[in-house]
């Protein structure tokens, strides 16, 4: 049996293990080009990064960004998962298909996709100008709005399917039950539906997030100066043949989503009887 999983430790350890290896490495030297003398072992990349505050700003703005998505997409995701995971209709496969279907389209194609309905010549200021709304086009585009709401259009696949898996597998029975003994919708929601969905929510909220800070198409496009992220930052050192710093801001990246996923494995499991 250990001889199958040759093949994929090999994988792992090539292309996901050495790279994250060789990042580390890196993070912790400066670039030729940043100084004349030679420069070894230094911590001056995450002094920078985090006693900076140009830094720290973009690193709240990660965190906050991730914050909001994944906030949005769950409380949006959580009815649209219920009617999912209840219904046994033959209806059922075509809200799935509806509700994965943005999966299926380019991220690229689907960011300049809202950069012509939210333009300020785009179809959501044309139709508010032409019913006499507004009287000046909004700024939906190149700031926050824009960002979030691209991000959650992309994201809010994977928070719906978390969930609907997860209620799936509570019995209806249950909220019968409590609605038999006189509990209202709410009191079926908050102490029986909630509590024993946390590990769906945990999950959706962590691949989320994760993915919301790890973003970069829909903000390069659909963003602007004011909303600079870490994924930004290492595509500017880039371009700037700064790769050590460029690899400490991915080291900085990986060990958040470290911290979050275990905060999801110590905060959103389920408690079951042994």
């Amino acid at each position: 049996m250990i001889i199958l999983l040759i093949p994929v430790l090999v994988v792992l350890f090539l292309f996901f293990i050495c790279p994250f290896g060789i990042s580390i490495y890196h993070s912790f030297y400066i670039s030729p080009l940043q100084t004349s003398s030679e420069v070894g072992f230094t911590f001056s990349n995450y002094q920078k990064l985090f006693g900076d505050l140009f830094y720290l700003k973009i690193l709240l703005q990660t965190l906050m960004l991730g914050v909001a998505v994944s906030l949005i997409c769950l409380l949006v995701a959580f009815p649209v998962s219920y009617v999912l995971a209840r219904n046994k209709t033959i209806w059922n496969k075509l809200m799935v298909f509806l509700v994965i279907s943005p999966l299926v389209i380019s991220i690229v194609i689907r960011a300049y996709g809202w950069m012509v309905i939210l333009g300020r010549n785009g179809t959501v200021n044309h139709y508010l100008l032409l019913w006499g709304w507004i009287d000046e086009p909004l700024s939906l585009m190149f700031n926050w709005f824009g960002v979030i709401l691209s991000l959650v259009h992309v994201l809010l696949p994977y928070m719906i399917l978390s969930l609907s898996s997860t209620i799936e597998s509570i019995s209806e029975n249950l909220e019968d039950a409590a609605h038999v003994l006189g509990a209202n919708w709410f009191k079926r929601f908050w102490y029986i539906l909630l509590p024993l969905s946390i590990e769906g929510i945990g999950n959706g909220l962590t691949l989320v997030f994760m993915l919301a800070i790890g973003s970069f198409v829909s903000v390069l496009l659909l963003g602007s100066s004011d909303t600079l992220i870490l994924p930004l930052m290492i595509y500017r050192q880039i371009l700037q043949i700064n790769n050590n710093f460029a690899a400490t801001i991915g080291v900085a990246l990986l060990i958040i989503s470290i911290f979050i996923l275990y905060v999801q494995g110590q905060y959103f499991q389920v408690k079951r009887a042994k």
